[in-house]
């Protein structure tokens, strides 16, 4: 393993702090179109907290954002200051954290300007630190029970051994933002593996921490690292109660939920094509928006 420094020059990116990395494999998460229960953005941001990962650096937000579409907020400051908070993606660091590789995290909002600058500026940064590895976060409404296993689909570029398990991603139509850091990746030969969670299309606007875990399981797996997800089972099973005290006074939801459980049931696991149609349809779909 190899230990690089940082030295981006890009403009549009703003160290806090100069680090190296040693062999680190860099997570993205993003919010929005990419995030349905919030359940990407919550994944990474609940290795952030439990690594208490160290913020390095950030993408200054002025050129990848229309303001009038998320707008900045205003926050007091502890002495009762007035401060404006710009979306942000922020870059931080859990040394150490996979057996002895450091994490890298990449979270924000999905931008919504200059894409392809945007993501050259996530390549620069994972080349100038060695990045041996990105590994993106998905979340997507599907017809499944929140009553049963989350079902996790993962598909890869190939060219590590960890990622022998996942197949190539064959989808064509709309995507966002981590589709177009995919293809990046694919041009500049660095390894990629995209996870993607299903959330129950009856709940959409609720957060979904049991999604946000299986994500999390699955890079346990993906990447043979140890690490604690206790809190956030205990959220799980919370949500678990939580949705099926809504649901329980709708009759057609209850069968509807009912009709998912017999079909998961029957089919236990879903196939990978199963999977992959899943994903692409509401790729899809959501470009039609």
């Amino acid at each position: 393993m190899t230990e690089q420094r940082g030295g981006s020059q890009n403009a549009h990116f703003d160290w806090y702090q100069r680090r190296s990395a040693q062999d680190p494999v860099m997570v993205l998460a993003f919010s929005g179109w990419n995030d349905a229960g919030s359940a990407a953005s919550s994944a990474a941001e609940y290795l952030d907290q439990s690594w208490s990962a160290a913020p390095f650096a950030t993408i200054d937000a002025e050129e990848f954002f229309d303001f009038t579409a998320i707008r900045p907020s205003i926050e007091l400051t502890q002495s009762g200051e007035r401060r404006i908070s710009w979306p942000s993606t922020t870059f931080s660091i859990a040394e150490g954290a996979l057996e002895g590789r450091d994490l890298i995290l990449v979270r924000g909002v999905e931008p919504q300007l200059k894409w392809r600058t945007f993501t050259e500026t996530i390549l620069g940064v994972a080349e100038d630190l060695g990045a041996s590895m990105i590994v993106t976060f998905g979340a997507l409404l599907a017809d499944v029970p929140h009553t049963r296993p989350t079902v996790v689909y993962g598909s890869s570029s190939g060219g590590s051994a960890e990622l022998d398990d996942l197949e190539p991603s064959t989808y064509e139509g709309p995507t966002g933002i981590i589709g177009v850091i995919h293809s990046a990746c694919s041009v500049a030969g660095i390894p990629y593996a995209s996870l993607w969670a299903a959330v129950p299309t009856y709940v959409p606007g609720a957060a979904s921490p049991k999604a946000a875990l299986a994500l999390l399981k699955r890079l346990r797996d993906l990447l043979g690292a140890e690490f604690e997800t206790d809190e956030l089972q205990r959220e799980s099973q919370e949500y678990v109660r939580q949705v099926d005290a809504y649901v329980e006074e709708d009759p057609e939801t209850v069968e509807f939920i009912a009709e998912l459980e017999r079909h998961y049931d029957a089919n236990h696991e879903a196939s990978p094509e199963q999977l992959v149609a899943e994903v692409e349809q509401f790729l899809r779909q959501r470009g039609d928006h």
